[in-house]
């Protein structure tokens, strides 16, 4: 599907306000929670006449709610018959707190994976994270005095019995965190770290959910990011897991946030306090973009550790679980970071179960990853019939969908039919074998070509005049604006803006001389990055900067001035050594360039579009770059981008068009400067600053024509002049921020050239 066609349609099914939560598990609390939701979305008609629907307008309602569908989401019939890309099918059943009972036992495991397998079964969902205890013996938690409770009667891990009788019938087992960010207030994790848990604007802690009254994790707070984390890390290191899953719980409730760690980052970030209104757009989308970006980070954290391990997320319909739960999970889809996704759609009418798997947002997903609806196959206390489950899988495997059932008790053993009945209904719905094979699951791609990054004109740490600064994030650190330098190459940060995710060290201290004298020194290491909520596909290299000094012949270049180091992004293409420009790995067409948009000399953002397509280049007039020779270690073709036959007159020198200068594009640089390397060109102007007389005039003819009276604003119209018999070229010139004020400036590493589209 298009955005065009998602953001026309969000509108529309925002008014499908049906909300069923997929219920956590907690006994007989859990059956009755279950019931009340489950009776609230149930028809009596319908379902005292179920019969007579199956067998007679089943076929007939199933048409007009397609066509209704259509419709109202503006959905051309062109597009709706499009078929699905081939993707393998999810046949899975979560196994839940409820079966602990069956899988305790080790030849009832061995004899559930064999049935599973018989009736044509391929994916299991075992739970190992659940009212804040994990389902198997956790390393984690033992270091934290937790109690384990969950043994097999024979003492034997459950988690690895199901593992193991799962693969030996060719099933896979995707571990499932059912938990997420949710947790009994009078649980042991609880009570150890108050300081973890988050509340509401009234100080309020708990929230009613099927599970009871429950506490939420702050999924802000980076300890709590790291508890994640490790507990993810250890179960797929454990049992060399095929991936594991998240469901809605790895959400927060809209009315959470207002503890005193989120407060002030949010106040930190955005210069106001979190608004008391908690339904507030842009609080929503704060909260909903640090989600997205831990699930970025967990996501790569996976990865690294399994490189094939699906990351498998079981949402709510995705109104709701943005609006309500903070959940942006189509976003995720879009970025690159969901392998499979399974949406749950517990209810028991027919039209609205059919209505949420048309939905815009599973119309879009099942053509990118393995999509699957979540069905409920029966509760202890409401048990639901064949005929029910049978036209919801119909209706599923119609659309090319997938399935998950909640839960495995429920197919058979708890149920109105006997289980042979149920068994033999269960083998008909899946006639064929459709087994999974991991080994086909690779990193994918974001699925959009181009994205815009806010580029703001002031830095998290220190001061400067003038600059664009982008937000980055640094192994899983917190963002950091940090300077957007088109003039060198390399991420070049203070230590301290490290996150707590791994690095990779070298070892290896290198040097790095700024064009103001400033040395910069440190370790290099590699490490994921985010620029916004967008991953590198792969750990870049950084320099962690731990020591500034000025050149002999420099000495009062910044790092004299007692301004904290706010860190530098180098994102020019023409590197001599490592670290390279990080934007070369940014994932699938986001890589092949970029186009700094200015703010004018405001105060307001700039951008970056990452990523050129047709439409972003239009009106852009381009000039060439020099190639340059392979370097090793560094992706990609190398340019030179300094600028060919420019055109440069100064008043008061002998340069008068004279088009045989060198210039460079440089938002790093806050004033303006032309290097001669002979002082008869300078004539009888001197190095220093040039003064309202001096006008410069810089340009390509039919490319970009640059002019400025030299002032004494600093990154407006400053303009310095210096003679360097040293020089490789002869005429240099770097008109500074100011430039960009003028011009939209396009850098295109793949074809080697800069394009410049005037703002006027």
């Amino acid at each position: 599907m298009t955005t065009q066609f998602w953001k026309k349609s969000r509108e529309i099914n925002a008014t499908l306000t049906n909300l069923l939560f997929k219920p956590i598990h907690r006994r007989v609390l859990l059956g009755l929670s279950k019931l009340q939701v489950a009776s609230q979305e149930t028809s009596t008609l319908i379902h005292q006449g179920w019969w007579l629907l199956k067998k007679r307008l089943l076929p007939l309602l199933c048409l007009i709610s397609f066509f209704l569908v259509l419709l109202l989401n503006s959905f051309t019939p062109a597009v709706a018959q499009l078929p699905p890309q081939p993707r393998q099918e999810i046949r899975g059943v979560w196994l839940s707190g409820n079966d602990f009972s069956v899988f305790r036992n080790r030849s009832q495991v061995q004899a559930a994976m064999s049935q599973l397998r018989q009736l044509n079964f391929n994916t299991v969902y075992p739970v190992v994270w659940n009212d804040g205890y994990t389902q198997y013996p956790s390393a984690i938690m033992q270091k934290k005095g937790i109690p384990f409770f969950f043994k097999g009667a024979d003492g034997q891990d459950v988690i690895a019995d199901i593992i193991t009788q799962a693969r030996s019938q060719g099933l896979l087992a995707i571990p499932w965190f059912e938990f997420g960010f949710m947790v009994p207030l009078t649980s042991e994790l609880a009570s150890q770290h108050p300081d973890w848990l988050t509340q509401k604007g009234d100080g309020t802690q708990t929230s009613i959910s099927a599970a009871g009254e429950v506490a939420w994790l702050n999924p802000f707070h980076p300890e709590v990011q790291n508890f994640i984390r490790e507990l993810v890390v250890e179960v797929i290191a454990k049992y060399d897991a095929d991936g594991v899953q998240f469901d809605d719980h790895m959400s927060l409730p809209v009315d959470f946030g207002y503890d005193k760690y989120t407060i002030s980052l949010y106040t930190q970030e955005t210069g106001n306090p979190p608004p008391p209104n908690p339904q507030a757009q842009a609080w929503i989308k704060w909260r909903a973009d640090k989600i997205t970006a831990f699930m970025v980070d967990l996501y790569q954290t996976v990865k690294a550790r399994k490189s094939n391990a699906i990351f498998s997320v079981a949402p709510n319909y995705y109104n709701f679980a943005y609006k309500m739960q903070l959940q942006d999970w189509l976003n995720w889809v879009r970025l690159g970071i969901v392998d499979e996704l399974v949406m749950q759609v517990y209810r028991n009418d027919l039209e609205s179960f059919i209505a949420q798997i048309t939905r815009p947002e599973i119309l879009e997903t099942q053509q990118i990853i393995p999509t699957g609806i979540g069905i409920m196959a029966g509760l202890r206390n409401r048990p639901v019939s064949i005929p029910q489950i049978k036209s919801q899988v119909e209706a599923v495997q119609q659309r090319g969908l997938g399935i998950g059932f909640f839960y495995y008790e429920s197919l058979w053993d708890i149920a109105p039919e006997p289980a042979a009945q149920r068994q033999s209904a269960f083998a008909a719905l899946f006639p064929n074998s459709a087994l999974r094979d991991i080994s086909q699951n690779t990193p994918r791609q974001p699925t959009f070509n181009t994205i815009s990054l806010p580029l703001y004109p002031k830095p998290s740490l220190g001061q400067r005049v003038r600059g664009y600064f982008l937000e980055v994030a640094i192994a899983n650190g917190q963002p950091k604006r940090i300077l957007l330098d088109t003039g060198s190459a390399g991420l070049r940060v203070p230590k301290e803006f490290l996150g707590n995710s791994p690095i990779q060290r070298t070892g290896q201290n290198i040097k790095e001389v700024l064009s103001d004298g400033t040395i910069l020194e440190g370790e290099l290491v590699y490490a994921n990055v985010r620029f916004g909520l967008i991953p590198t596909a792969e750990p870049v290299p950084i320099q962690l900067v731990t020591s500034r000094q000025c050149t002999a012949d420099k000495p009062k270049c910044s790092a004299k001035s007692g301004v904290p180091f706010s860190g530098i992004i180098g994102v020019n293409y023409f590197e001599k050594s490592l670290p390279y420009n990080p934007l070369r790995k940014l994932p699938g067409n986001l890589s092949n360039g970029f186009i700094v948009v200015g703010n004018g000399g405001s105060n307001n953002n700039g951008s970056l579009i990452l990523g050129l397509t047709a439409e972003n280049q239009a009106g852009f007039k381009m000039a060439s770059w020099s190639p340059q020779p392979e370097i090793n270690g560094v992706p990609g073709k190398r340019w030179d981008s300094r600028l060919n036959k420019v055109c440069l007159t100064l008043a008061g020198s002998s340069a008068k068009n004279l088009c045989n200068s060198r210039a460079i594009a440089d938002t790093g640089t806050i004033n303006g400067l032309t290097e001669f390397k002979s002082a008869s060109t300078a004539g009888k102007l001197k190095p220093g600053v040039l003064g309202s007389a001096n006008a410069v005039k810089v340009g390509i003819n039919g490319i970009f024509d640059y002019s400025l009276t030299p002032g004494t604003r600093d990154g407006f119209n400053r303009w310095n002049l210096s003679i360097l018999p040293q020089s490789e070229l002869a005429i240099f010139v770097n008109p500074g921020i100011a430039l960009f004020d003028k011009y939209d400036v396009l850098f295109d590493q793949v074809n080697g050239k800069q394009g410049f589209r005037s703002r006027r």
